[in-house]
């Protein structure tokens, strides 16, 4: 019986299985510190990695969605990954009670999953489970060679007078995707900081080390997404990272009716954005997130609110 088969035959009845996880659930205070966060994110992965949810502390009506599609806890990748991976780099926002992380798991011999989580808290439990997943084959045109590895300048110590507000924080990070929009990084002068690179699937794309003739963050060459769409997923003031969810809209470069749709990772402090990490598949562009940001966009960015 696989995992999710097994946790299923376990939780037929509400009643049942709210007592169930009550009992095997650790003790949480009604707010959990950086430490406790990590901690929920790897209880996750060790559970994804074993087939088997049934162990996690979990509200009773727990919500799962993968690829913003509504399944039970327990289906999807959890019924196809064999192992962790290598690469995990955590995005916890005490504030909010938002443990979030991309990782890597392994599917079969030669296959991994990018695995984009964000874990919802509720009173201590996990309430709300939002992932996006992306298989990468031998086949795939992104083939990732970062993920051995941290991603440069995210983890970096933040002197305190350099520190920036959550509002500050967040408005940098949607320049970003302000900037996508219109095509153009100078036009909206999103800050970048000497050095910065983004990293996209595991692979470099615009910064030292990117391959191509128009490397540099603030002039290279994008295309306009006249309807990308944000949300604020987590912003981790300790470390000061925004992670925003975003959508591309349909710019006819993805595939018909596809788009990119990401959880993406921003290191914003001093002068502006250090550094840049993104997981995202290619999914239908009518995709929409369906989970409440933790913040609202700032008031000149509305127009790229998506929900």
């Amino acid at each position: 019986m696989s995992g999710f088969h097994a946790f299923a035959a376990r939780s037929a009845a509400l009643g049942v299985f709210a007592a169930a996880a009550s009992v095997s659930a650790p003790a949480f205070a009604a707010d959990c510190d950086r430490d406790c966060l990590a901690g929920l994110i790897t209880q996750y992965q060790d559970a994804l990695a074993a087939q088997d949810p049934s162990a996690l502390p979990l509200a009773a009506d727990v919500r799962f969605t993968q690829n913003s599609q509504e399944m039970q806890l327990g289906e999807g990748a959890w019924e196809t990954v064999t192992a962790k991976g290598e690469f995990r780099q955590d995005y916890l926002d005490t504030h909010a009670q938002v443990a979030a992380s991309h990782f890597t798991m392994k599917e079969g011999a030669d296959d991994q999953l990018l695995y984009s989580l964000v874990l919802h808290l509720e009173d201590g439990q996990i309430g709300g489970v939002e992932t996006l997943v992306q298989r990468i084959t031998p086949e795939s045109r992104f083939q990732p060679t970062e993920l051995g590895k941290p991603v440069p300048h995210m983890n970096d110590p933040v002197p305190e007078d350099e520190r920036l507000s959550r509002a500050e924080m967040i408005e940098t990070a949607v320049s970003y995707t302000e900037g996508l929009r219109i095509g153009s990084f100078v036009d909206v002068t999103a800050p970048f900081v000497e050095g910065t690179n983004r990293i996209e699937n595991g692979v470099i794309t615009a910064g030292v080390g990117c391959g191509r003739d128009d490397c540099d963050m603030q002039t290279q060459n994008i295309m306009e997404h006249p309807d990308i769409t944000a949300s604020v997923a987590a912003v981790d003031e300790e470390n000061s990272v925004v992670l925003l969810w975003m959508n591309f809209g349909d710019t006819g470069s993805y595939g018909p009716g596809n788009a990119l749709v990401t959880f993406e990772a921003f290191k914003v402090y001093g002068d502006g954005i250090h550094a840049v990490n993104a997981f995202f598949p290619t999914i239908p562009v009518e995709t929409r997130r369906e989970w409440e940001g933790t913040d609202p966009l700032p008031a000149d960015m509305m127009h790229m609110a998506g929900k």
